[in-house]
This record gives C-alpha cells, structure tokens and sequence, in this order.
C-alpha cells in the first residue's frame, strides 16, 4: 500500500488557520487593533467600508516594525512576545501565537507599510492569498498602517456566509468598543463609509464609558472597587433601575483583556437579587487584576475564554464587592442596626404644633350600596330595643336595610391577576359586570363552555396573535394606523441603535412609528396607533432587542418588527366587562389563521374535557 498522508502546502494551511481565527470581518480589526497596542501605540485610526467586506483600514503611530520583521511577521508562528512554553503562563501581551497577520494575508489582499524610528524610510508590502506581490521602501510615518481589501475573496463560501452589512458592522462596533473600554488611555477613531463613528481622546474610565454610552449614563453608574491578594477590582455596575432587556452593556476584564464568562456573570447576577425587574439584565464594566501565573488565556482561538486558578474566590469576591457597593450608594435595601429607632421627621415639620387626630364616622355609609330607610323614631327614654338600635345606627352602624343582590355580590370575589410572570398588567373588570356564561379567571383567562367541556383561553396571548395578524396582513400594502403623541417620547440611543434606527426607518415608518435622532438622543413624535402611551418605551425596546442583537437576514426584520408591536400592544389596559366584548374577542381570535398559539410559539388556547372533569368528581 502506497504512503497516502502528505504535508499539506503552506496556502492551504494558512486557509485552514484562518478559519479559526479570522471569522468575520470584526475578527481581523480585532487582531490588528491589539497588535498596535502591543507595538505601543497610543494613537489607532480605524476606517471602515461595506462593514469590511470592501476595506479595513487600521493606521497606528506604534513602534513600527523593521524591513526583516515586515517580512517576517506573516509567517505562521512568528512571534516577538513567546520564546517557551513557561512565557504562555505570564503573558502580558494581546496577541502571542503569530497566527493573526497570516490568517489574515491567507484570505485576503494585505498592504503594509511600516517604519521604525531609526530609520528613514519604511517598508511597503502587498500580500495576495499568502503571496507576497511587491516589496518596496516608502516613505511613511513612524507606526504601521494596514489596509485589508476584499475579505475572503478566494474562499467564497465563507464570504457568502457573511450577514448583512449592519450585522458584520454591529460586531466591529462591539471589537472595537471593547478596546477602547479596556484602554481608555489611548485616542481612538472608528469610521464607516465615510462617516464618523467614534472620535475617542484619552480619559479617565468614566469619561470613556460616557463618550460611548451616551451622557446620560454618567448618572447611572455605581462604582465599585475592592482590593484582596487573589484579586484587585475595579470598574462600575449599572443602578437597577437602568436594567435593559439585552446583554448589551456587560463588560469583564481580566489585565485589561476582554473575556466572557457565564461563571462571573452569574455572581453579578446574583448580587442585583431582588433589584431587577424580570427579563432584566444588570450593566457592568468590571475590571479584574489577577497574577498572570495564576490565569490561562491560550483556551480559545479568539482569547475570549480564560481559566482562573482560583475562579471560586474570585466569584465570591465579585459578589460580595457588587451587594457592598448597592448598599453603600443606597441603591439596595439595608438594615440600620445602629441607628436611632425614633421616627425621621422632616425639617419642614419640625417647627409645627403635633395636633391629636379626630375620628369622623360617616352614618350614611353603606357596603351594600342600597337605599336607605327610614330612622325607626321612638321617643321613648328607656332602654328598649328600639333605643339600642338607634343609638348603634348614631355611630354609623346598621343605618340602612340590604337586599338579596347585595349579600350575591358580597360573596363576589374578583381576584387581581397573579400571572404577571410575563410582565402584563391585570385585567380591570366593572363592579356592575353582569352574570354570564363566559367568565375571566385571576384577571387573565377566559373560560367559556365548548361542545366537548371547557374552554381556556390566555387573553394576552389571544390579543397578542389578533394585533399580529391583523398588522401583518396590512402593513405591506399600506401604513398602519399611527397616532401622533401631545408630547414626543425622548430616548437615549446608543450608536448601534441610531444605526438600526437610521437603517430601518422606512419600515418603521410603515409600521406607525416616526421620529428624529439628534445628538444621541431619540424622539419619538408617533406610534402605532394599537400601543398605548404607557407601552411605547417598552415597545422601543423590543425593536432594538429584536433587530439588534440577533443576525437577521433582511426578509425576517418585517416579523421580528411586527411581533415587537403585537406583544406591546397586549400590555394595554383592557376593559371586558361584558358578555359582548368578551365574546367579541373570542370570535376576533378564531378569525385569525393560527388561533391555537400566539406568534411567539405560546399556547393560546387549552381545552378542558368533559371526562376530564367527570374523572375529578370521582
């Protein structure tokens, strides 16, 4: 049998390792992005087009490299940071396996130009597919500078996996968020087409969060800082109040390196215990300081994922450092054991006379809400019946006779809904609702009587199905039904929701919303007409929940945005005092072409049987 296993050749090779690093074009700025930061750049411009597909551009004022190191640097394995297997474990660098810079000239056309400062001219180096093209000596700035053009060219098929521009431009966004986060000592550019995202000057970290975020996000932030031997902990945490239903503002740092772990989230998680709403997510940007011996970050391709040596410590001090800084800020209940038990009067109601309180009795009061009758008058001075009976009447008691229906709706028991798990408000049903066949149980089912036993019906979902169906089937051919607000609703935007908004905004105008963005902030002067006022907030974040923090493909924007209106709208307030409107409902809900589970792939409807009935009486 002849040899069959072969080296493979350096291209092929290249292709394959770039595969694991390299995924997108949010991959390459972030390898290019730490590379200049390990060759000691304090000054990074990023210029993007067609969200990298067409370009990446990264231009630095480092130390630059020499004529042999610019060759040298896209060979695979070549590296300046690692010289043994013990350097793996103290590792003070971004980057260290030399694999970035030859993934990247593996899949696409690379131009470099470098110089250092003891020389006078630098180097120029075009690269196609791992093939150096051209070499030549340029005159050029002290620093590197590299365009990537045509990403993926010779491998198609990943090219062709790429989503649409806002998606691979949302995760460059997010690569070079958390560089500058990490680093908020450097000043920093990020433009896209031509048009200026970020424009970043060295600050402290409260200053670079608000640059990012938004001004008003300076209010919302907690420090926290605590100092022990396993760890050191600094950054901020978000007040509850300013939890979003995303994941989006949660940031860890382990020596000024980005990772994910679900292990710390959870201490963080678990310090807002009680303080969030459900569906809520706390913000964070916490940064860890742990002995390099004592963490490994060669566990992943990306260097997103490290291994603590002493990740059970760590997590409890998290945990600990995150309840003391809600409790020392006021921001989580806490018990006083030390102060003063005698009441806290307010200074305006010091100076003031303290008057004891009088008892009113209104004689006239009635539970039963009936008429009154007559006083029984009796002029008598004994101590008869009717005496009695008038002296307790005086007091406010027995004034008055009921009837039957009084003592019926006494034992009337409408109970509040208490299936809020879903975030929906109860039901309010009139006190004069009349007797009926149909009947709404704890504020949020129906139950009405079907040919094979009982019916059950979940309200806000069967509304939720209605308004989606009714929309979807209209919207494409005209605009829904908009209702323009007495004051605009004002909303703090981020840069990727301006995008989304911006990119969007044809469509959101078909669906009822209209509204303006300036300055980072957006105003809302309409919505859809079936959202009422104390629903739109909660409607806004849906939509950027919706279309921003998933990899939608333009055909399932319309679905994601249309379901956003259907589940606000089934938040309103709804009155179902009658038979008809109860019964209006129901038969709006079979109309709809899928009646049995809402958009959302929630059960609509359950069916009782009557054997299923008969078999609890047994």
């Amino acid at each position: 049998m002849s040899d069959i296993i072969k080296l493979l050749p350096a291209n092929i090779a290249n292709q394959i390792a770039a595969g694991e690093v390299i995924q997108r074009p949010a991959s390459v700025v972030k390898e290019l992005l730490e590379n200049a930061i390990d060759a000691g750049a304090m000054a990074i411009d990023v210029n993007i087009k067609d969200a990298g597909k067409t370009l990446i551009q990264v231009v630095d004022n480092g130390n630059g490299m020499s004529p042999s190191d610019a060759l040298f640097c896209f060979q695979r394995h070549a590296t300046s940071k690692v010289s043994t297997a013990e350097d793996l474990f103290s590792l003070t660098t971004k980057g260290f396996r030399g694999e970035a810079l030859a993934s990247i000239a593996a899949i696409a056309h690379v131009e470099m130009k470098t110089r250092i400062a003891s020389n006078d001219v630098g180097q120029a180096i075009l690269i196609e597919g791992s093939e150096i093209k051209r070499k030549e000596d340029v005159v050029c700035p002290i620093g590197t500078s590299f365009e990537v053009k045509n990403l993926f060219y010779n491998v198609p098929a990943r090219r062709n996996f790429l989503k649409r521009e806002s998606t691979e431009f949302k995760h460059i966004q997010d690569e070079f968020d958390r560089i500058a986060l990490a680093h908020p000592d450097l000043y920093l550019t990020l433009t896209h087409n031509g048009s200026e995202i970020y424009n970043l000057h060295p600050a402290v970290l409260r200053k670079r969060i608000v640059n990012i975020f938004g001004v008003n996000s300076n209010d919302r932030l907690v420090p926290i800082e605590e100092s022990t031997e396993i760890v050191s902990l600094k950054g901020f945490i978000l007040k509850p109040e300013h939890a979003r239903k995303t994941r989006g503002a949660q940031f860890l740092f382990v020596n000024n390196r980005f990772f994910k772990s679900s292990f710390f989230n959870h201490a963080v998680t678990k310090a807002f215990d009680g303080l969030l709403k459900q569906g809520a997510f706390p913000g964070y940007f916490l940064y860890l300081s742990v002995d390099t011996q004592k963490i490994d970050v060669n566990v992943h391709p990306t260097k997103t994922e490290i291994k603590f040596e002493e990740e059970k410590f760590i997590y409890s001090i998290l945990l600990s450092s995150i309840k003391q800084a809600l409790g020392k800020y006021n921001i989580a209940p806490t018990l006083e054991f030390e102060q003063e038990t005698s009441f806290d009067i307010p200074h305006t109601m010091r100076s003031k006379h303290t008057v004891e309180p009088t008892i009113h009795i209104d004689t006239g009061f009635n539970p039963f809400k009936t008429t009154s009758r007559p006083n029984s008058a009796n002029s008598g001075t004994g101590k008869t019946k009717e005496n009695i009976t008038k002296g307790i009447e005086e007091q406010g008691f027995g004034s008055v006779d009921t009837s039957n229906s009084d003592w019926e709706n006494f034992y009337t028991i409408e109970e509040e809904s208490d299936n809020i798990k879903e975030g929906y408000p109860p039901i309010n049903m009139d006190d004069t609702m009349e007797n009926i066949s149909t009947f709404i149980v704890k504020g949020s089912y129906i139950i009405t009587p079907s040919k094979s036993g009982l019916m059950m019906i979940h309200v806000r979902r069967a509304i939720e199905q209605i308004v989606y169906s009714s929309i979807h089937r209209s919207f494409i051919i005209k605009p829904i039904d908009s209702q323009k607000l007495l004051f605009p609703l004002e909303r703090e935007v981020s840069i990727n929701e301006i995008n989304l908004w911006n990119e969007n905004s044809s469509i959101l105008k078909q669906l009822g919303y209209h509204g303006e963005i300036k300055d980072n902030l957006l105003k809302v002067n309409s919505v859809p007409a079936v959202i009422q006022e104390e629903s739109i907030s909660n409607s806004l974040d849906e939509i950027f929940q919706g279309i921003g923090f998933k990899e939608l493909e333009k055909g399932d924007i319309a679905h994601t945005l249309v379901l956003a209106i259907a589940k606000s709208a089934a938040m309103k307030k709804i009155n179902m005092n009658t038979n008809e409107s109860i019964q209006a409902l129901i038969n709006q809900l079979f109309q709809c072409e899928n009646h049995t589970y809402s958009p959302r792939n929630k059960k609509i409807i359950e069916t009782i049987t009557l054997d299923e009935i008969q078999y609890k009486f047994k």
